[in-house]
């Protein structure tokens, strides 16, 4: 979906703080910054979920959180919980980890009732699947994508931002061509600029996940 001036670049962006040592205030922050800009959604960690409901309750922007961040390792019950917990406290949208190692695995079985059991938990919010593209050939990303199309998850997702890499232009474009548009594509980790992010949505992403939002949309 190219980039057009009938829709603002600011609908596109993940508005992200992920980091350990977040705060209360630079949760305040974050959403202010996706009020005046008129950012698409906040992205955070759990923990930081209803403070942020707090803030965007009146508003149209969606809150994201993540579950099973950032190495996709925990158990399934445990990502579930997450996810319940994280719907009870506000969140819109749920950005999952896929088990990076049951995937090498090849344990197709096991990624596909995961983000279907998540799918669930989210009670109708959007799930993001998390493939962490650094780790893969560009075949097993592929694999990955068909995997989450397959269980009925609403977007792929490239980066968790603390793996290997970040997402890359010829990585959004497979993604894309291998869900078509049952699926949305979400380019995240190392995107700083407006010229990176319009070269992601250029590729096929639908949504641009980054700290620099106000950077992007401001131009």
């Amino acid at each position: 979906m190219p980039y057009t001036p009938e829709a603002p670049l600011g609908s596109y962006i993940d508005h992200t703080n992920l980091r350990p040592n977040a705060t209360a205030g630079d949760i305040e922050k974050l959403c202010a910054e996706a009020i005046e800009h008129q950012l698409f959604a906040v992205c955070l960690n759990g923990c930081w979920v209803q403070h942020a409901w707090n803030h965007l309750a009146d508003t149209d922007i969606s809150i994201a959180t993540v579950v099973g961040f950032p190495l996709g390792a925990s158990d399934s019950d445990s990502k579930r919980y997450e996810t319940e917990v994280a719907v009870d406290n506000g969140a819109n949208e749920i950005d999952m980890v896929m088990n990076l190692g049951r995937f090498i695995d090849g344990d197709h079985r096991y990624i596909v009732r995961e983000i279907r059991d998540i799918i669930e938990a989210a009670d109708d919010r959007r799930v993001k699947v998390i493939i962490e593209t650094g780790y893969f050939s560009d075949e097993q990303i592929v694999t990955a994508c068909k995997l989450a199309v397959e269980a009925e998850a609403h977007f792929v997702k490239t980066s968790t931002g603390f793996g290997p890499g970040g997402a890359t232009v010829s990585h959004v474009q497979s993604m894309r061509e291998t869900v078509g548009q049952r699926a949305g594509v979400k380019a995240s980790g190392g995107i700083r600029d407006r010229e990176t992010a319009l070269a992601m949505i250029e590729a096929g992403a639908t949504r641009i996940g980054t700290s620099y939002g106000v950077t992007i949309a401001g131009g």
